[in-house]
């Protein structure tokens, strides 16, 4: 397909018990859908990301004391953020599939990439975990892809909730344009549009809140007239997106009403300012999308438009 395929095994042991929508069973439907398009031999599995990467985001401390948790049995970073014996290593394992994503792509040895990944990422915060993240994958990708030569990032994140741990990696930072569009007065409450970053930063964060209920049409209005816009104007090195899959009509706790189409439409929109920007240079990774009926299909869907 030339889309790199990013999964660890180790990813299903980070388990949150119960009826929690973060589930592993979000992975196994994703592969049931990929394998055909992707044969599981040539799937990546990815090397841990090091403890520079993730400290480059994170507060050392925080890292620590998530590791003393995972082992001594896990419990909760937040009364929506379970842990278990290894989830500390299933998460600094999809911190790592998101680098060495980035470093394939800056390398030349592909232009796009995808990382089945979880846990999820865009919630957590310097000092904390949140929102069924514990490392901010995306943003941890960003500050390596800076170390490997890059001199502008731009992220796009899609989820329905707005990435507060990742606008807040880079609210003061001119390199990195973060694009955000999602709910509006959801979870984690972050996100109005006057927060546009801070400092040298000013400008490089875009947040655009949408009403519930939002579907194609709105998506992509703004994609045309805002999102892409912005980033051609950027002219990153390479994009990086976080790919949420809970603003799709199905999903059960997202609120919106995008369609597969509207996902596929919008893939193509980001594939064609990254031709046009920085060489086609891609990497995708799995946020949220809780509908395990729908998610494989929807990201089937992004993965033949990444082509």
């Amino acid at each position: 397909m030339g889309v790199l395929y990013y999964y660890s095994p180790l990813f299903l042991q980070h388990l949150t018990g119960g009826e929690h929508p973060e589930c592993p069973e979000r992975l196994a439907v994703v592969n049931r859908e990929v394998e055909p398009m992707i044969p599981r031999e040539s799937w990546i599995e990815p090397s841990d990301a090091t403890a520079e990467q993730i400290e480059a985001v994170h507060d050392p401390s925080y890292v620590n004391d998530v590791r003393e948790a995972c082992a001594a049995g896990g419990g909760y970073l937040d009364p929506d953020t379970p842990i278990s014996p290894l989830s500390y290593d299933a998460a600094v394992r999809a911190a790592g599939a998101a680098c060495s994503a980035v470093g394939a792509v800056v390398a030349g040895k592909t232009k796009r990439a995808f990382c089945a990944v979880r846990p999820p990422g865009h919630h957590a915060e310097h000092g904390k975990g949140m929102g069924f993240c514990l490392f901010n994958n995306v943003a941890i990708a960003a500050r390596h892809a800076l170390t490997l030569g890059a001199k502008k990032v731009a992220i796009v994140d899609w989820d329905v909730h707005h990435g507060n741990g990742t606008q807040h990696a880079f609210e003061d930072d001119p390199a990195v344009l973060y694009a955000s569009i999602h709910g509006n007065f959801i979870y984690p409450g972050t996100g109005s549009s006057d927060e546009a970053g801070v400092g040298e930063g000013k400008g490089f964060t875009i947040n655009h809140p949408i009403p519930a209920g939002s579907g194609d049409e709105e998506y992509l209005r703004i994609f045309n007239h805002s999102l892409i816009p912005r980033i051609s104007a950027f002219k990153p090195d390479l994009i990086l997106v976080s790919a949420g899959f809970d603003a799709h009509e199905g999903d059960p706790i997202g609120c919106m009403e995008v369609t597969d189409d509207g996902f596929a439409e919008m893939t193509r929109m980001v594939v064609a300012c990254a031709e046009r920007s920085c060489g086609g240079r891609i990497v995708s990774a799995l946020e949220g999308g809780y509908n395990l009926g729908t998610l494989g299909k929807t990201v089937a869907t992004h993965l033949r438009n990444m082509t």
